[in-house]
């Protein structure tokens, strides 16, 4: 139940556009606040755990505070809410630092296994790096001393006793498991910044704290039901069984982060290299009359990959579009006129040549579409731009080839 994800998308590509008068973004959850200017969602994933937080330390509860009889349920959910509370303290460490540093955070959000603060860009130096990724299990280390002073003011075997100590353990917990040396917890990203500080590569950084959180999974997959197995004396088949469910889980979680990690970089990496010049495709113009089998003949006698549709004095129109063309049997391409085939230009489907990295996929989210018409600075044309093309790019950069 602990941050498992730490800052996840400061390994992202940023996004621009942040819209932050949008209520609650898709996939974002429901809004509780802007802290900061930093919206807070809680997803729907959140009332699972505090449910199954409710059901199994009510259970405890009954052992520890017998008196309290169906109280307990409340009394445990008041737990499963203050122990959120502390992670989402844990998240706005990693906030504060990230804004300090002007790197922006997109949100937080809180869901089934802790916290995720979406960074939206990287830290510039490995120390940056290292306390970013440190102050949030700092945070929870002083929850977890502050949770555990505040128990010598108060009565032992009372609930404000085992609220105290519940959120003493859990917050230590939460410090002791993210400090674990692994992508893509927060102890991964700082094993990171040790090897980007030591060999001043942050690509070798990536892969040997990915690598060490694969490591960590397969640990935590077949360690933690070990663990559990030792203590079945003391324990039910059901928390076994749980045991191991969440093992599965977390090492899931662990693994899949880990190799998002690296896979992200090498986007990163790849980006710089991500020119409009480099992927354009060279097109032929026609007018909107023409039928595709003569406008196809056409690119293929001028080694074309693109078919531009233009008006009498030659001024571009629409862009066929490629899908549509490939669903045309060849026997009816003779009767289909190309500007049956064709979008219309937007504002937004012309590119600068020039455009490249982070400010190309920009401009591809901002209007979405298949194909763009590629101009230079003086308008003229240069080509067209496919999306399918840019995809290929970017598959490739993120499997290593």
């Amino acid at each position: 139940m602990s941050d498992t994800t730490g800052q996840q998308t400061s390994e992202q590509p940023p996004e621009k556009d942040r819209r932050p008068q949008e209520p609650v973004r898709p996939g974002g959850g429901i809004l509780m606040g802007r802290p900061f200017g930093v919206p807070i969602y809680v997803t729907p994933t959140w009332f699972l755990i505090a449910g199954l937080i409710t059901w199994i330390f009510g259970g405890q509860l009954a052992d520890v505070l017998p008196d309290l009889g169906a109280t307990r349920y409340l009394v445990a959910f008041s737990f499963a809410i203050a122990f959120y509370g502390s992670v989402l303290v844990h998240e706005l460490a990693h906030t504060l630092v990230a804004l300090r540093y002007k790197l922006g955070v997109r949100r937080i959000q809180l869901q089934f296994l802790g916290g995720i603060s979406e960074i939206e860009r990287e830290a510039e130096t490995p120390g940056r790096e290292f306390w970013l990724a440190f102050v949030g299990p700092l945070l929870s280390l002083v929850l977890g001393g502050i949770c555990w002073g505040a128990m010598t003011f108060v009565t032992a075997g009372t609930v404000p006793g085992v609220l105290l100590a519940g959120l003493a353990v859990s917050n230590l917990v939460v410090a002791a498991f993210n400090l674990l040396p692994g992508l893509p917890l927060d102890g991964g990203r700082m094993l990171r910044a040790v090897v980007w500080g030591l060999t001043g590569r942050p690509m070798a950084g990536t892969v040997a704290a990915a690598w060490a959180g694969r490591v960590l999974a397969v640990a935590v997959l077949f360690g933690l039901p070990m663990i559990s197995s030792a203590r079945a004396g003391t324990r039910s088949g059901g928390d076994t069984l749980l045991d191991t469910a969440l093992a599965a889980v977390l090492a899931v979680v662990i693994w899949n982060g880990a190799g998002g990690a690296v896979r992200n970089a090498r986007l990163k990496v790849a980006l710089p290299g991500l020119t409009v010049r480099g992927l354009t495709r060279r097109a032929v113009s026609v007018t909107a009359d023409t039928p595709l089998a003569e406008a196809l003949r056409r690119a293929r006698e001028a080694q074309a990959g693109a078919v531009l549709v233009v008006d009498a004095l030659g001024a571009p129109l629409a862009l066929v579009k490629e899908a549509a063309v490939l669903q045309i049997p060849e026997q009816r391409r003779p009767w289909v006129a190309v500007g049956a085939l064709a979008r219309s230009l937007e504002p937004g489907m012309r590119l600068p040549a020039g455009l490249e990295g982070e400010d190309l996929l920009t401009a591809l989210r901002a209007t979405p579409a298949s194909e763009y018409l590629v101009v230079e600075s003086d308008g003229s044309v240069y080509g067209v731009l496919a999306v399918l093309d840019v995809e290929r790019r970017l598959t490739a950069a993120i499997a290593g080839r």
